[in-house]
């Protein structure tokens, strides 16, 4: 499915209306994938899904971290968001310092995850993935597998 988003509050709102549809897997995290070049959105995609799902916290881009973990408040399925930006890593091995496998086993983990495309060797299938291209005018289309 594709998406054209025109604005900011409109972009947003999609990110609200994905939340809302994400279901927890049972046989381990929930992984959502998130590609588009720099500057497309992606952190602002992730930052209104943490927002809708209960987040208290403010989100902020783990590029330079690799990994940032929020609680969920209690009363949720997910009981932790993972949020993970691989953009400064070459090799799917790179993630083992972040304890990647382990937290790609707990089913009360949602991990989105950015730059998945620099670390596609060792990615579990998602259980989305999302892909964000910006256009000339400024507008972004978004695309659901």
């Amino acid at each position: 499915m594709k998406k054209l988003i025109r604005t900011l509050p409109e972009f947003e709102a999609e990110a609200a209306r994905f939340a809302g549809s994400i279901i927890q897997s049972p046989q381990g995290a929930t992984l959502v994938t998130l590609s588009g070049e720099l500057g497309v959105g992606k952190t602002t995609f992730v930052k209104t899904i943490a927002y809708v799902l209960g987040v208290g916290e403010t989100v902020t881009s783990p590029t330079f971290v690799l990994e940032k973990t929020y609680p969920f408040p209690s009363g949720k399925s997910f009981k932790r968001l993972i949020h993970i930006d691989a953009y400064r890593l070459s090799w799917g091995s790179e993630l083992a310092v972040l304890g990647f496998d382990e937290l790609m086993r707990d089913t009360e983990n949602l991990v989105l995850f950015e730059w998945p495309e620099k670390v596609a060797d060792v990615l579990p299938i998602p259980t989305s993935r999302i892909s964000l291209i910006a256009l000339p005018d400024g507008s972004r289309m978004i695309s659901y597998d």
